[in-house]
């Protein structure tokens, strides 16, 4: 069986979306013939046991990007095509292309039709995406793959399509070293995207609540992001005289993402919505208890000891926020080894991987 994945974007800096192309192809390759369709840039993401192949950007004033599928396609001749991105012309187009040469498209939104998403700019961007391309491309889709049963739940409310298959995305934990001490460092980490629906405005106000309980305290701030918005949360840092406690780091990748996880008490991250959250994932790999919210699937948190799944706001963080403060090194030693557990036990790459080739599996027998 051969698949062709398209994602926009393998970079670094592309965030949860290329570490997961990363590690689902790594485990994918190993079961079937593996293909992946993107776009050149400056630090693209190694990726094992797959070929890549750079296409032009899609360019509505010429068919560079539809002509350099085509032929793709033409010697592929995949069995399915998997489109992985959602509010982007080129991925509607990418589908349309394959539908048109009779293969069979799974598409997987990573959490870009959840509510809070569609919400945020819905009168000036997404009805325009949606009457354009995107409700036709959900539709016409022949399964969406949901990364939680809330997701799909709210894939369900959209109407457009049924066929909703969840497989949990996971994580090549045995890759990834577990922290060999518990002793507190002081140091909180927030490490994503740096994006307004990430709530790091509530960090910022929880931290100015709680800035008694915070000295001797650094929370940082760790991803990448728009330069503005930056801009915005360090005069909020400044006017809130948090300089001390808050400190915006830019990305981290390799090494250093690792050492941070390490040496972190434990992880927050805030955020509106997530259709998984990779970056949970890793840090209960590396043994840091993690608090995060509601917006996100991870209930396990709470059900596993390994942290604190909240409701989304400044208030619960702060409530939460006091606690953590107060755990001993035994008790985030025993948080940090129940998630360190969770993750092995139920968001592995290699049964990601496996799912997905039944579903591929599935669709193509109907097809035959």
């Amino acid at each position: 069986m051969k698949i062709i994945h398209y994602i926009p974007s393998i970079d670094r800096i592309a965030g949860g979306t290329s570490t997961y192309m990363q590690v689902l192809g790594k485990e994918l390759g190993k079961l079937t013939e593996v293909h992946i369709i993107t776009h050149a840039s400056e630090n693209p993401l190694p990726i094992n046991n797959c070929k890549v192949h750079n296409v032009p950007c899609y360019n509505p004033f010429n068919g560079r990007f539809k002509n350099e599928v085509k032929k793709i396609f033409d010697v592929i001749k995949p069995d399915l095509v998997h489109v992985n991105c959602c509010w982007m012309p080129a991925c509607a187009l990418f589908q349309k292309i394959a539908q048109k040469h009779n293969i069979k498209v799974v598409l997987t939104p990573h959490g870009m039709l959840e509510p809070w998403i569609i919400k945020r700019h819905y009168w000036t961007r997404k009805l325009p995406a949606l009457l354009l391309y995107q409700k036709s491309a959900i539709k016409y889709a022949d399964c969406l793959q949901a990364t939680a049963e809330s997701e799909k739940q709210n894939l369900l409310a959209l109407g457009y399509n049924s066929n909703i298959k969840v497989v949990k995305l996971g994580i090549d934990a045995e890759s990834i070293a577990v922290k060999t001490s518990w002793k507190k460092s002081k140091q909180i980490l927030f490490l994503s995207r740096v994006h307004i629906k990430k709530g790091i405005n509530y960090l910022i106000e929880a931290a100015d609540i709680l800035r008694d309980e915070l000295q001797g305290y650094k929370i940082l701030i760790a991803g990448e992001g728009d330069a503005d918005y930056i801009a915005t949360l360090k005069q909020q840092i400044v006017d809130k005289g948090l300089q001390g406690i808050i400190q915006l780091i830019g990305g981290v990748y390799g090494d250093k993402k690792w050492e941070l996880f390490q040496k972190s008490d434990f992880f927050v991250l805030p955020t509106h919505s997530e259709n998984f959250g990779l970056a949970i994932a890793e840090a209960l790999a590396s043994g840091t208890p993690v608090i995060t919210t509601v917006g996100t699937p991870w209930n396990d948190l709470n059900t596993s000891n390994a942290g604190a799944w909240i409701e989304v706001g400044t208030q619960p963080l702060v409530e939460t926020l006091k606690r953590f403060l107060t755990l001993s090194d035994v008790e985030l030693e025993t948080m940090g080894k129940n998630g360190r557990k969770l993750i092995e036990t139920k968001y592995s790459a290699k049964v990601m991987a496996e799912e997905m080739k039944e579903i591929y599996q599935s669709i193509k027998n109907k097809n035959e």
